[in-house]
């Protein structure tokens, strides 16, 4: 058990692309350091969507306990400023249990709500505007999926999606500098291993059953639900429907997990906090800074 004082033990915070190899790190790291994992995800704070967000598996939860999952039922509103208050108080138990927090996703804005102390409210932006000006309508569509935003009823409408954005979680205050005692590290990793990584993991979906999962939560919860919207569901929608064959699923999930990477990585760069590292330097890396807190 960590001998620190528990105010004192740091926020781990492992950031990366979808497919980085970020969890399974983390999971190694908690294991052997005394930690709890809290995962920074949009997507597995939903109930039973858990083989196409790439959900930790039983055994992994066995291993190491998990916060930040299934916290909401599919179609349940969720935003930036729930996760923050949730992951604030779960930091606090954690540490008054003598343990370390890691936080650990691909969602920024999840982690910088935490990081930054985001105040959230109804002031617009005018950086954010400015950057969502720039996407098309389907790149603001994917960054509603990604931060877990509503689409408004007329979602063929650019200046319609802005404004759910804008009104969704905009921060009005945060804190120039992380609020807690940290250590942050971001996995890079070589394009070419990334997209083999992805490409492999939809095999992986697919074998441990991803479009029986679509199926069952398509009839409880409907096909066009926002916690459906994303990930490979809508593909598998079209697939079931005779509208794309298998390879074709294959091909546009990775080219969707492609570029949500990069979107992912644009927004943590952001971050000038973040040391990053491939993952056995970070591993290396954090090992030797936790192994000084023991």
């Amino acid at each position: 058990m960590a001998t620190e004082p528990v105010s004192e033990l740091p926020l781990v915070v492992i950031v990366g692309p979808t497919a980085s190899g970020k969890s399974k790190l983390a999971i190694d790291l908690a294991g052997r350091f005394n930690g709890e994992i809290i995962c920074a995800d949009s997507r597995t704070i939903y109930t039973g969507l858990d083989i196409a967000t790439a959900k930790p598996t039983q055994d992994e939860q066995q291993l190491v306990a998990h916060w930040g999952l299934d916290l909401v039922e599919p179609g349940a509103r969720f935003t930036a400023a729930n996760f923050r208050k949730y992951a604030d108080r779960k930091i606090v138990e954690i540490r008054n249990r003598g343990h370390i927090p890691f936080l650990v996703g691909g969602t920024g804005l999840y982690v910088d709500a935490v990081l930054f102390g985001y105040t959230f409210g109804s002031v617009v932006n005018e950086k954010l505007r400015l950057e969502l000006q720039q996407m098309s309508l389907d790149e603001l569509h994917d960054y509603c999926s990604e931060h877990n935003i509503n689409l408004p009823e007329n979602d063929k409408n650019k200046r319609y999606v802005m404004r759910a954005i804008e009104n969704a979680a905009v921060n009005v205050e945060q804190n120039a500098t992380p609020v807690y005692k940290n250590i942050i590290v971001g996995i890079t990793t070589d394009k070419n291993v990334l997209r083999n990584r992805i490409e492999t993991r939809i095999e992986q979906m697919l074998e441990n059953g991803v479009v029986e999962e679509a199926k069952k939560l398509g009839k409880m919860y409907g096909w066009k639900s926002e916690s459906m919207t994303s990930n490979i569901y809508p593909l598998i929608h079209k697939y079931l429907q005779n509208e794309l064959t298998i390879d074709e699923l294959k091909v546009q999930s990775a080219t969707i997990d492609w570029r949500l990477a990069k979107r992912q990585l644009t927004w943590l760069k952001r971050n000038k906090f973040i040391h990053w590292l491939d993952l056995s330097d970070a591993n290396t890396y954090l090992s030797n800074q936790l192994a000084h807190i023991e």
